[in-house]
């Protein structure tokens, strides 16, 4: 294993024409050899870079022919996508572990961030599916920051083979929770009226998701189960309300796949073994979320159509999302005994001039057959066991009042035709 001190880094040396390299996503971003991949892509010639979801400002200056793929085009990636520089694999979140360990997608270079813990043993901030391209790849480098908080479920294999070190202390990628405006807490208030004391939670990133955890704050004894782990959840871990005891799968545990935060979410995970990162064959297989007692998924779309057909992927044919968990925490929540797949998103864009309750989707990410509860500020909508008569007037019902003369005027024209 070879010690590269940050003034001599250059990924040049590691990487060739051709390549695939993977970068470490959210709070697992490698910033430092993040950085120095626009200089090895000015030495190397082509090479696509692969990303998840990014919250960091890492690659938004890089050389303008510079190509990235990824799963979605999620945080920050969606500033590549605009550029028309990221494809846009549609893949479940849940299948890119597999597919990495089986070498069915491709990864010659991995970047990692990781962060020495307990007896020497080492951690990243993301059980995804990194460690899996890693095992198979060709070269693996790893930035060790001191910073990193170390993070039990994650623990890096004795046995990956990790050709380079690179040595760095600072702060990991952050990511503060999202600020609340009017229609976000009416969103969460109707939202937390259908969560039971007792229920485990999955819930994404964002404003809406920030708003609904802290509506939660009087809730008791709730538990996790999510793709993320982020400073709001943190907050309520802190606060006793995420006890994990009534959980009937990983009962005394919360359980996550990857960290969105800051120092307060870096703070309550660091040596924590109450709280574990699990691989999305955990966190996001249907088996175990059907087992899991009052599982409610909470998840954030970009429109959803009069039969139930949900968006979350793309606006006028443009990528700015991606299918990441949707389907996987929908279907499994849906299965559970008592629990719920909720759908929350605003009624209108922030305009309220596009009305996000439409006609037809541009994109469908999940079946209408999936569909099952949907909020907006206006209301809840329950789809599960309805016709489509009920549904369409449902959604009508929590549409923004401005267009609910036009999503009428739709169904009565889509009658005639």
């Amino acid at each position: 294993m070879r010690s590269i001190g940050t003034d001599a880094l250059d990924l040049a040396a590691f990487i060739r024409p051709g390549d695939r390299v993977l970068c470490g996503q959210v709070s697992a971003e490698p910033q430092t050899l993040a950085a120095a991949l626009p200089a090895a892509f000015g030495t190397v010639g082509p090479f696509e870079t692969f990303l998840g979801t990014v919250v960091s400002n890492s690659f938004d200056t890089v050389p303008a022919d510079m190509p990235f793929a990824g799963y979605g085009a999620m945080g920050r990636a969606s500033r590549i996508a605009r550029r028309g520089r990221l494809d846009v694999w549609p893949l479940h979140y849940s299948a890119l572990e597999a597919g990495f360990a089986s070498g069915a997608i491709r990864a010659d270079v991995v970047l990692i961030q990781i962060a020495e813990g307990p007896g020497g043993r080492c951690a990243t901030l993301a059980n995804d599916y990194v460690l899996a391209a890693a095992r198979q790849a060709r070269c693996v480098i790893a930035e060790v920051n001191a910073r990193a908080p170390w993070c039990a479920g994650a623990e890096v294999p004795s046995d990956l083979r990790i050709d380079a070190v690179v040595e760095t202390d600072r702060e990991p990628v952050s990511s503060s929770a999202a600020a609340a405006g009017g229609v976000e807490r009416a969103i969460a208030k109707h939202v937390a009226a259908l969560v039971p004391d007792g229920a485990t939670i999955q819930i994404g990133i964002g404003a809406i998701p920030d708003a609904v955890l802290d509506g939660l704050a009087d809730h008791r004894e709730l538990g996790i189960h999510s793709g993320v782990f982020g400073d709001r959840m943190a907050a309520l871990v802190a606060r006793g309300v995420f006890t994990n005891a009534r959980k009937t799968v990983d009962p005394g545990l919360g359980i996550a796949n990857v960290v969105v935060g800051s120092g307060r979410a870096f703070g309550v995970l660091d040596c924590n073994e109450a709280i574990r990162l699990r691989p999305a064959a955990h966190t996001h297989a249907f088996a175990v979320l059907a087992r899991q007692k009052r599982m409610i998924a909470v998840n954030a779309a970009i429109e959803v159509d009069l039969s139930g057909q949900i968006n979350a992927e793309a606006v006028d044919g443009a990528p700015v999302g991606g299918t990441g968990g949707l389907c996987d925490f929908s279907r499994g929540a849906s299965a559970s005994q008592g629990g719920r797949a909720i759908v929350a998103l605003r009624a209108t864009d922030r305009t309220g001039a596009i009305s996000r309750i439409v006609p037809r989707v541009g994109a469908v990410t999940l079946a209408r057959t999936d569909a099952d509860t949907i909020v907006t500020e206006y209301g809840v909508a329950e789809l599960a066991h309805r016709g489509a008569a009920e549904r369409a007037r449902a959604l009508i019902a929590i549409a923004a009042p401005q267009h609910r003369e036009m999503l009428e005027r739709s169904l009565v024209e889509g009658a005639a035709k």
